[in-house]
């Protein structure tokens, strides 16, 4: 199954955007983990078929209201964890 690493820039201080990225990986039926987040970056891991990744990044990129998200960088990874 691919695994990406989605770099996530923008105005992102907002309560509701983690909580909001979880149920939106459930609802597509992602596997993901959080490896860093703050008020403008967060990192994450992403599992999942390749169709499912690109339309997490597009719902990522359209919500929640709350947050303005400036860009998406993925980079996919190898079987050893690395980009």
């Amino acid at each position: 199954m691919p695994v990406e690493r989605f770099i996530i820039r923008g105005d992102l201080a907002a309560a509701t955007f983690l909580p909001w990225v979880a149920r939106h990986l459930l609802r597509l039926g992602l596997r993901g983990e959080t490896q860093r987040s703050d008020a403008l970056c967060v990192e994450m891991l992403v599992e999942g078929p390749a169709d499912l990744i690109d339309a997490m990044e597009m719902g990522v990129s359209l919500g929640p209201i709350e947050a303005w998200v400036e860009t998406i960088e993925r980079l996919p990874l190898n079987r050893c964890g690395s980009a």
